[in-house]
């Protein structure tokens, strides 16, 4: 009777505790299943599937942008799958009652992220690495294209020569690379395609194709800050930007209208049609503007840009895309401030009113990816691209040719051929997770170059009886052939379960340079260049100098890297890396001073630590750069420059502090401690300093995000006064602080309305500054003086975008 009496206890003790568990309608007692997904170094990750299996089925959900995810499952036994792309599936287990909120779950990727198109959000720092997610593009109106630039931060400091149709200077920890080649170079990518153009009309590395990008069709960019990967080899120096472009688009049809001061108008326009196994889009970009300038900057620029993406299975995908622009503009060019200062001159003002250009590009690429299941994948691409350049400036004004003026046009026609190929083989060496990355890479560039005295656009200059015998007016013409083959193997490995990360490399790059050409100075008893015999075989002249030859070099560059991730629970990492880059050097060059350095290296070493939670993240890291000895080609005037080795230090600061789903604050600091040239002095004994950089930039924004359908950013940016004169302390250029505001409001899910303010402040500043002589009229004085580019004062753009036919997918 006893035993029946427990029994009977233990059931109604059971319905109870059912009861309980339940609620009036039967159902099960749920619980939250949260947290945030994270790497070994505590990077958060997007896209990871959480799958919960339960009693009554399979729950799923998705880690968000931030990395987080949150769930209600039964409260019971669960097994939970993760999985996602390139990251490696693993199961956990899960007690009933155990508390589930606020879980860390650390995912490894079968192919780091660097290597493969795996996006890791932006507010993940890391010293050597940098992200930035479309949203940045997405919710921004781009009023001059020169923008997007800006919108990297990350320590580059960019600036306009001609206030918008020329490449930007690009200025990086203490160096000015000018138009993105020397001093080390910052190498530019899109879609793989380098966008450094070596031996260019006006600079070594010209950045001028990246005019023909439309911002609303940036996926992401990663930023490598130096030359850590052994992927990447010419002009990657002071660091690597990858730009991917969208593959598609969400809706079927996308359009962008907007307009602003200065006779500024703009307009975006993509088809995207929802095809099975197919990401595909067609998009068209036009955009003008005047600018504030006397001399109207009548720029005008159109890009058509494409993409089909077809998935052949499940391991296979072939992909073609293609990229063609134009833009024609006049300019102010970089005006004497000395004459501003006196009032003989206005800000905005000119000297010359032919200065300008006019660019025309395209390129086709076609793209192979296989991936295997044990994660090994096999990605090769291929291009062909074609592009002409027609620069008319004049710097000097009437310093070498007082009759006629000094300005010049430089010629750049170029046919590009590329091919990369990489393989990636994940493996495990007892229990270790390792990657193992070879590749090669080759880049072939058939170009004629030039530089031709002109006078409003015709370049006749040379050739008039006064500059006949004149030998500062310089004429040069070159076809160029150059190439680059390079192979490369990288390989790292995890230990500890992920907390010790080792990563070695070596990169070998061979470069080719033919040339056959000629210098004119004078005198000559040619009326003008006849035939396509491109040597001083047609001319007279005693000052003709043959610019005819080959010439190679090569050079190994290794690479090496640790991260250490020492906590379980705290997200602390600390990351030591060295890399070496390569720059080549201007053909011409080359082959008018052959015994002087064709490749230039820099050696950068970097350590730092990085803090990486939901809601901080942070990353401060120290560097040390040093140069070697270099030989630039000046395009401009034909001159070569050499510069001995040198050496940069300082320091970078980088943080995203996110206080709610609504509100981020982020911002970055890079300061130079010096950047001089090793065993050079000045007259005076200290010394001889590397110039025209500054030695402090920094940024900080604070956005607001899907605020009742709102999104806006206020965004500050800073760099410091800084020297134009390695001897001379008191010739420098000014800083400057600038804010930008933006603001968009979803009207509808199918239309945004967007309004921006750039330089909000309406400060007075300069984009760009150098300093060297020059003369103002025919009888004025040879001055030595600074000459500048002004930045844009206080400018709206307001916007409509229109997203329709969403597709289902």
């Amino acid at each position: 009777m006893r035993s029946i009496k427990i029994q009977a206890m233990t059931v109604f003790a059971i319905l109870v505790a059912s009861l309980f568990s339940s609620d009036v309608f039967g159902q099960q007692k749920t619980r939250i299943f949260s947290g945030e997904v994270v790497t070994s170094q505590f990077e958060l990750v997007p896209k990871v599937v959480i799958e919960v299996e339960t009693s009554r089925g399979v729950l799923t959900a998705e880690s968000s942008a931030e990395g987080s995810f949150s769930v209600n499952v039964p409260d019971e036994p669960l097994t939970v799958r993760f999985s996602g792309n390139n990251i490696k599936p693993f199961t956990a287990f899960y007690a009933a009652g155990e508390n589930l909120r606020n879980i860390q779950i650390r995912v490894a990727f079968v192919v780091p992220p660097v290597s493969e198109k795996v996006i890791i959000e932006d507010n993940a720092l890391s010293p050597e690495i940098q992200y930035l997610n479309k949203s940045v593009f997405e919710n921004t109106l781009f009023g001059r294209d020169d923008q997007l630039i800006q919108t990297l931060s990350a320590g580059i400091n960019a600036g306009q020569h001609e206030g918008g149709g020329k490449s930007l200077e690009i200025r990086r920890f203490g160096f000015n690379t000018d138009h993105g080649g020397v001093n080390g170079g910052v190498k530019i990518l899109v879609d793989n395609i380098q966008q450094n153009q070596g031996t260019q009309g006006h600079g070594q590395g010209y950045l001028g194709n990246l005019k023909s990008i439309t911002p609303e069709l940036v996926e992401t960019v990663s930023i490598i800050n130096g030359p850590f990967s052994a992927a990447y080899g010419d002009f990657s120096g002071l660091g690597v930007v990858k730009i991917n472009l969208k593959e598609s688009l969400p809706n079927k049809l996308t359009m962008r209208f907007q307009a602003g001061s200065f006779n500024t108008y703009r307009a975006f326009a993509a088809f995207s049609p929802e095809i099975k196994e197919v990401d595909s889009f067609f998009a068209y970009e036009l955009s003008r503007t005047d600018g504030p300038f006397i001399n109207p900057l009548a720029y005008r620029r159109d890009n058509v840009t494409g993409n089909f993406t077809r998935r052949i299975d499940e391991s296979r995908t072939v992909g073609f895309k293609l990229n063609f622009g134009r833009n024609d503009f006049t300019s102010s060019g970089q005006i004497p401030l000395d004459l501003v200062s006196a009032g003989a001159l206005d800000r905005f003002g000119f000297i010359d009113p032919e200065n300008g250009g006019k660019v025309r590009l395209g390129s086709v690429g076609a793209y192979y990816r296989k991936v295997w299941t044990s994660g090994a994948t096999l990605k090769a691409d291929a291009f062909i691209g074609r592009s002409l350049f027609d620069l008319y400036s004049n710097f000097t004004f009437f310093l070498a040719d007082p009759i006629f003026g000094d300005e010049i046009q430089q010629h750049d026609s170029r046919l590009q051929e590329g091919a990369n190929l990489q393989v990636l083989l994940p493996y495990s060496l007892s229990e270790n997770r390792g990657l193992l990355t070879f590749g090669a890479n080759l880049l072939s560039n058939q170009i004629n170059v030039g530089l031709y005295p002109s006078i409003s656009r015709d370049p006749i200059r040379k050739f008039l009886p006064e500059n006949i015998n004149n030998p500062d007016v310089l004429y040069t013409s070159a076809n160029a052939g150059i190439n680059n083959f390079a192979g490369y193997l990288q390989n790292g490995i995890d230990f500890f379960n992920g907390h010790l990360r080792l990563e070695a490399g070596l990169r070998f790059d061979v470069f080719t340079f033919k040339v056959k050409g000629f210098e004119l100075g004078g005198p000559t008893s040619e009326s003008r260049i006849m035939g396509s015999d491109l040597s001083c075989g047609q001319f007279t002249a005693s000052s003709c100098l043959s610019l005819s030859g080959n010439e190679s070099a090569a050079k190994f560059q290794p690479k090496l890297a640790l991260a250490w991730s020492p906590f379980e629970r705290t997200p602390v990492s600390f990351y030591a890396n060295y890399g070496r880059g390569i720059s080549s050097q201007d053909a011409r060059g080359v082959i008018r001073n052959p015994d002087a350095p064709k490749i230039s290296t820099t050696d950068f070493y970097q350590a730092g630590t990085s803090y990486n939670s939901r809601r901080v993240s942070a990353v401060f890291s120290t560097f040390l750069i040093d140069r070697s000895s270099e030989q630039v080609y000046i395009p401009d005037d034909g001159s070569i420059e050499f510069a001995g080795p040198s050496r940069s230090y300082g320091m970078e600061f980088r943080n995203s502090v996110r206080f709610n789903r609504y509100l981020t604050l982020n911002g970055g600091l890079t300061q130079v401690f010096n950047s001089y040239f090793k065993g050079q002095r000045t007259d005076d004994g200290s010394r001889l300093i590397v110039d025209s950089a500054p030695k402090t930039v920094a940024n900080g924004s604070i956005v607001f995000s899907e605020v009742y359908a709102i999104n806006s950013s206020l965004n500050w940016r800073h760099i410091s006064g800084y020297r134009l004169d390695g001897a001379d302390r008191t010739i420098r250029a000014s800083g400057h602080d600038v804010v930008d505001f933006s603001i968009s409001k979803r009207l509808k899910k199918w239309i945004d309305l967007s309004f921006s303010v750039d330089n909000l402040l309406d400060k007075k500043y300069y984009e760009t500054q150098n300093y060297f002589e020059s003369r103002t009229c025919p009888t004025c004085g040879t001055v030595e003086r600074i000459h500048a580019t002004p930045g844009f004062p206080r400018t709206f753009n307001l916007g409509l975008t229109f997203r329709l036919f969403a597709k289902e997918r």
